[in-house]
């Protein structure tokens, strides 16, 4: 084994590198080193976990060919115990491979942030580590960060209580139009600010309000809170109406909302949304509910019947997460929906990946062809956005345009862009 640790512990930015091959792994130590990282390298699959225990690295990267214990043994090994660092997979077996491994990586909850083809440059190496270091945060940082804290299990009345003193938090992520770069909305997504866990993500509590029934109540603050900013804030910003286009473009933006599958129980739930929709004035058509394919599917009867409903109301309905479950088309085609968006893990790996540009472009193509618009998640790069544009996707969002804000940074953010634009 190599070790490599020229740089002061003060910095936080740590590169865990695993690869049977020392002179390669240490050649990738210099490259992040030069990207100004601390590294260590190992060529041992036990020593490689004694050091992701103990050292606790803010990045990996992972040679999938090894062989001791191969690439994807590790990263199962590595989702068991709950490896938080933002993984590069890299290898040589090509990229239909590493695109597998990624995909199977990503489906046992780690955080995968890219795939290296080998040989690689280290200019491609350094891009994307130092690209993935300024975006690993979607929301402000927690001031004071304790990885233990999640660790422990949530229970709902812990959640209740975040509920009842109004402790979730809502950031939004701009959205906008591939064609001409212009603003066309934002997606609310919902984080819960507890004191004793700090900033806790959705994927921890979201589960916990539908297994216990605190999801009806917990989707109608969210629903409350990003109506109230979309109607009250955003459209009433004195920077934004000094806008000379802010009267033709409030009237097209649009507000999008995870809806949890078993909001689609609550009875209630259209006249709620409606009559935030009267008290805010806003057109419901400027509403969209995104609801993932396989949500749809664990109620197809009551599904269809409340989304056929919202959309006679004037609401717009998207199928989240497009082209990840098994009965896409069967969704796409039974339910009303108004948008279809690419799941974020095509358009992700869009640059290195030859396939997953075709499905991107086949989504497109499918959603157009049924009168849908089409929405890419997870942009990136100037590429990928140049990509889109060619094959005519309608809606983009992701890092290269902007990461999830608060509210009142969303605002700045909006009318700097509206002020640049054009």
């Amino acid at each position: 084994m190599q070790m490599t640790a020229k740089m002061s512990d003060m910095n936080n930015n740590k590169l865990l590198i695993l690869d049977d091959d020392a002179l390669i792994a240490r050649t990738i130590g210099v490259i992040g080193e030069s990207a100004g990282f601390d590294t260590r390298t190992t060529t041992v699959a036990d020593e490689f976990f004694k050091l992701a225990d103990e050292w606790d690295p803010s990045h990996i990267v992972l040679d999938l060919v090894m062989p001791d214990m191969d690439g994807v043994e590790v990263l199962v090994e590595l989702a068991r115990r709950e490896c938080g660092a933002r993984i590069l997979i890299s290898s040589g077996v090509g990229s239909r491979v590493l695109d597998a491994a990624r995909r199977s990586a990503v489906e046992h909850g780690l955080n995968i942030s890219g795939v290296l083809s080998k040989p690689f440059s280290p200019g491609e190496l350094r891009e994307l580590l130092t690209e993935d270091r300024s975006e690993t945060v979607d929301i402000e940082p927690d001031p004071h960060p304790d990885p233990a804290r999640h660790r422990y299990e949530i229970t709902p009345e812990e959640l209740e209580k975040g509920l009842d003193r109004k402790q979730l938090e809502l950031a939004y992520q701009p959205k906008v139009n591939c064609t001409d770069s212009g603003l066309a909305g934002f997606e609310a997504l919902v984080r819960w600010r507890c004191p004793e866990r700090g900033l806790v993500p959705p994927n921890l509590f979201i589960p916990v309000a539908e297994s216990s029934g605190l999801i009806g109540r917990l989707t109608r603050q969210v629903i409350s809170q990003s109506i109230d900013w979309f109607a009250a804030e955003l459209r009433n910003s004195a920077a934004l109406r000094a806008n000379p286009w802010h009267a033709s473009l409030l009237g097209k933006l649009t507000l999008s909302i995870n809806l949890s599958a078993r909001s689609l129980d609550d009875r209630g739930f259209i006249e709620f949304v409606h009559q935030c929709c009267r008290q805010a004035r806003i057109d419901p058509a400027n509403l969209v509910f995104e609801l993932t394919e396989t949500s749809a599917m664990e109620d197809p009867v009551g599904s269809l019947d409340l989304l056929t409903r919202l959309r006679m109301k004037g609401f717009q309905l998207s199928i989240d997460d497009f082209g990840t479950g098994y009965s896409s088309m069967l969704q796409l085609v039974r339910l009303p929906f108004s948008e279809v968006k690419v799941d974020k893990s095509f358009v992700m790996s869009a640059p290195r990946s030859e396939e997953s540009r075709a499905v991107i472009r086949s989504i497109v193509e499918l959603g157009h062809s049924l009168g849908l618009r089409a929405t890419a998640e997870g942009v990136e790069d100037l590429n990928t956005m140049e990509y889109l544009k060619e094959i005519g996707c309608d809606l983009a969002q992701g890092y290269l345009i902007s990461r999830p804000l608060p509210g009142d940074q969303a605002l700045e953010w909006a009318q700097r862009y509206l002020t640049s634009w054009r």
